[in-house]
């Protein structure tokens, strides 16, 4: 793998610093995700046109008021503390993007990273758990972290209190990526601000597909969940409650396609009873990396190719959807999701129409994007 990324990076061209500021601008502007950034840049071009664009697409999609465009002086003062920490902003078709994330559904365009790209050019395997973890399980992370370190495998996981921050100290000497759910100034938790300063110093990385400055909040987990499921080429387990953040991360992980394994634990333990229910569904136990080694099947397929966005011109010519369409996909759409291609076929829309007015509407703050391609509808405010 480390070969073939290698390969892939040095093929793979940088943003001038006008097409940084205007991707940064754009993805910092509201009602716009990973799928709206996509759709824009394909439609146009270039961020400097879609944000030209934006207000107009909105308008047209329904809204009730125009989406904020992020102004220039917050997206400059962002860059200019981003140097000022020593951080820097890599885009997605970049070298130093983790070119694994990449070749996901609705990877972030823009991530801001602290410490060395080259951490990304290792199998990476991602270990996640209870924050209040027991004994136990700390030790089983700080084991099977340091054992798939001495095999060839870097750790990532999401630098949270217990069994994050235990798998993160074994692997420090092999690699290790933790991905932030805030800003990257803004830690959390501060007690882990050292073990987040040796991952840096260590060649590690830190990553955040949030705005420096940025606090965050319950939603923000499993946003940078996703991230750290698309990271490694598979996910292990160490205690997780009934309901827990880690049970989703092995959620997205199986939708990724990766290997999902859980360390088993006590029945009498609530720390082990979302794991344990793991086991039942269908992940691998595992007591060891051994078991992770022999059983992670490969996942190269995922770097078959690049998945640069930087393109100079559009895809392909923009459809102009219409209000009858418009108003015929947002009658049919439920506030539950649904995949695009249902909604296609209900419709008996070209795919084309439908991907047109659900950007209109995505802007426009109607709809909201889910991953697996799915699409639901949001109430009116």
């Amino acid at each position: 793998m480390k070969r073939r990324v290698e390969e892939a990076s040095r093929e793979r061209p940088r943003l001038s610093a006008r097409q940084r500021f205007a991707w940064l601008r754009l993805i910092r502007s509201e009602n716009v995700g990973p799928a709206s950034f996509r759709a824009l840049i394909n439609r146009y071009g270039s961020a400097e046109l879609a944000l030209a664009a934006l207000p107009e697409l909105a308008a047209r999609g329904g809204a009730k008021k125009l989406p904020r465009i992020a102004d220039e002086s917050e997206v400059q003062r962002e860059l200019e503390t981003a140097e000022r920490l020593g951080f820097r902003f890599v885009a997605i078709g970049e070298p130093d993007y983790p070119f694994i994330l990449s070749r996901t559904e609705l990877p972030p365009p823009i991530l801001c990273l602290s410490g060395s790209a080259k951490v990304f050019e290792t199998s990476l395997v991602g270990i996640v758990g209870a924050r209040n973890a027991s004994i136990t399980g700390t030790k089983m992370a700080r084991k099977i972290a340091a054992e798939l370190g001495e095999a060839g495998y870097g750790t990532v996981s999401g630098l949270a209190r217990g069994i994050d921050a235990a798998a993160h100290q074994a692997a420090l000497p092999f690699g290790t990526v933790a991905v932030l759910a805030g800003g990257l100034d803004q830690p959390y938790p501060q007690e882990n601000i050292p073990l987040m300063e040796a991952i840096v110093e260590q060649c590690g990385a830190i990553v955040s597909e949030m705005p420096l400055g940025w606090r965050a909040t319950a939603r923000d987990f499993p946003r940078r969940n996703r991230i750290v499921a698309a990271l490694g080429l598979g996910l292990v387990v160490i205690e997780a409650a009934k309901r827990s953040g880690s049970l989703i991360s092995a959620r997205l992980a199986g939708e990724l396609g990766r290997d999902v394994f859980a360390v088993p634990g006590s029945p009498l333990d609530p720390r082990s009873e979302g794991s344990n229910r793991l086991i039942r569904e269908g992940a691998t136990l595992v007591t060891c990396a051994a078991d992770i080694v022999e059983d992670l099947r490969p996942q190269q397929s995922v770097l078959d190719s690049d998945s640069s966005l930087a393109a100079d011109e559009p895809e392909q010519p923009a459809y102009e959807p219409n209000e009858d369409e418009r108003e015929r996909i947002i009658d049919v759409l439920d506030f539950s999701p649904v995949e695009i291609d249902e909604l296609i076929r209900h419709t008996g829309l070209p795919a084309s129409a439908v991907l047109a007015n659900l950007l209109e509407l995505d802007l426009a703050g109607r709809i909201q994007r889910l991953p697996g391609n799915r699409v639901q509808r949001l109430p009116d405010e």
